[in-house]
């Protein structure tokens, strides 16, 4: 079923494991930078991003299938990335918000079009911060270029990937004392399935939502079910990381893996960031931090995959 207000072929229902690596301003913070970079910052900074490259490359040696996986990266430090992993035939994800930003905008202003096609990635994707019951001055904003690359994604021939953070509002936590593991089990899960609502009523249509983990399967169907729902019939989710720790990583990746729906996951510096602090103080080589990154990936596939 596709009713015809839907964009036509609508989702993507195959297994997406991805490493992303697209963060900016953290990676700013990581090396002790301030904006505006220097011409020898921007150039360490890519090299980070290299490594971790080199780590994803490594993985598909050691048994991640090529078209089960993909990497996620910024054209800010990774476009050499980008094209590099797209002439090999790799699935790429090419980030388009500016990065740490309270609401959705789009990192290269008006001129955004054409560094998609500089690229052509598989999947354009946006990072949006979107409390339905918080700022919605701020969400009514986001809506309005997150449709717009909605609608140029489904024109154009790339798949759509939203990432939705759904961070507490200050009454949400005081509501629950405080306590942010309350916030992601009892309130999060039903806001994530609202958001999902309130955005395709607003006629953002993605292929796959890249959500925040949920710690038991009746929360991720209660999301699944908001993402296929009006014949959304093939529309995935994927689980992130969040920089958690790998003991909650694994919980959201097993309870996903058991949910119809959920195809697959996003786990970025609970993989790599170990590996970098490690080069970064000179304890590793590059070598070394790349191949910790290949491993790490590869056992969060395998929890993925029930292995």
């Amino acid at each position: 079923m596709n009713p015809s207000n839907l964009p036509a072929g609508l989702g993507y229902d195959k297994k997406l494991c991805i490493l992303p690596f697209d963060h900016r301003s953290y990676f700013e913070e990581l090396l002790g930078f301030k904006e505006p970079l220097t011409p020898d910052q921007s150039a360490q900074l890519t090299e980070y991003k290299k490594i971790v490259y080199a780590g994803y490359e490594q993985s598909l040696t050691l048994g991640i299938p090529k078209e089960e996986s993909a990497l996620l990266v910024d054209d800010v430090f990774g476009l050499d990335i980008l094209i590099d992993a797209k002439a090999k035939g790799y699935n790429t994800l090419q980030s388009t918000e500016v990065s740490g930003d309270t609401h959705f905008e789009f990192q290269h202003g008006a001129d955004w079009k054409s560094w998609i096609e500089k690229v052509k990635p598989t999947f354009v994707k946006a990072l949006v911060r979107y409390n339905v019951d918080d700022h919605k001055d701020l969400n009514a904003e986001s809506l309005v270029g997150l449709r717009e690359l909605s609608d140029y994604a489904h024109a154009n021939g790339y798949k759509f990937l939203i990432e939705p953070l759904v961070p507490a509002s200050d009454a949400q936590l005081t509501s629950l004392k405080g306590d942010k593991h309350r916030y992601d089990t009892e309130l999060r899960p039903a806001l994530t399935a609202r958001m999902i609502t309130e955005m395709q009523g607003a006629k953002v249509e993605p292929d796959i939502w890249k959500i925040e983990g949920m710690f038991d399967t009746d929360d991720y169907a209660l999301v699944v079910k908001a993402a296929k729902a009006g014949g959304r019939d093939n529309v995935g989710v994927i689980s992130l990381g969040r920089n958690e720790t790998d003991e909650v990583v694994e919980v959201w990746l097993k309870m996903g893996a058991m949910t119809p729906g959920v195809i697959g996951f996003a786990v970025g510096r609970t993989i790599f960031l170990n590996a970098l602090l490690k080069y970064q103080s000179k304890e590793w080589t590059k070598d070394q931090a790349a191949d910790e990154i290949a491993n790490r990936f590869l056992h969060f596939y395998n929890v993925f995959n029930g292995k």
